[in-house]
């Protein structure tokens, strides 16, 4: 059976329903930036989630291809994940979201090196003749955070927000959010399919202690 990373790692994908303090590893992703309204339809936004899902599938499937990766193992293609700031605004204003700089982001398993990553993205551009230049080989080291499973539209995010804030204050911590250290989603479920009223959504922001 192949690996799922959100079964093998249950206590950075499946967080319940009320906040918790998790230490996260660092990891590496495949990873696109840019700025904007996501919800912009053919923006640049889209765009990224096209070049992401073209380097991912690229090296799920390169088992059946000539090209080795040393230590490959099946695997599922893990959740899509978005690191989110607004240039000089303290928290988060989701009603301005043309002012959203994001970096969407797709787990890689441990053993895709940096070699593999670009024989990956110079191969998904060859083949699905799509520009995949702009995807990046990016460890993220987030440490200390808290977290919360969000069951709800985007925009209903600030409630659960406000309890991850309110329970930080209660075991002596601050939120810590910075350019470097911001604030993360990782999606659940299929927007597509699911109701907004039913999307469930990773919210989890760095702390420190205070």
């Amino acid at each position: 059976m192949a690996f799922d990373f959100k079964k093998e790692f249950k206590e950075f994908y499946l967080p319940k329903g009320r906040p918790e303090i998790v230490t996260v590893p660092q990891m590496n992703y495949i990873a696109v930036k840019g700025r904007g309204d996501p919800n912009q339809e053919g923006g640049a936004y889209q765009r990224a989630m096209a070049v992401l899902y073209a380097v991912a599938y690229t090296l799920k499937m390169s088992y059946k291809s000539d090209y080795h990766i040393e230590g490959f193992f099946e695997y599922v293609v893990p959740p899509l994940e978005g690191f989110w700031r607004q240039e000089g605004k303290e928290g988060f204003d989701y009603g301005d979201k043309s002012s959203f700089l994001w970096t969407s982001v797709i787990r890689l398993p441990d053993f895709v090196t940096r070699e593999n990553f670009a024989w990956a993205v110079e191969t998904a551009s060859r083949k699905k003749k799509l520009d995949c230049s702009a995807a990046e080989f990016l460890p993220v080291d987030e440490g200390l955070c808290v977290q919360i499973m969000h069951l709800g539209p985007f925009d209903s995010e600030p409630e659960s927000v406000a309890k991850m804030d309110a329970f930080i204050r209660e075991q002596g911590c601050a939120n810590d959010l910075s350019e470097d250290r911001q604030h993360h989603e990782i999606y659940l479920s299929d927007a597509r399919k699911v109701p907004p009223e039913k999307w469930k959504t990773v919210i989890r922001h760095p702390i420190k202690k205070v």
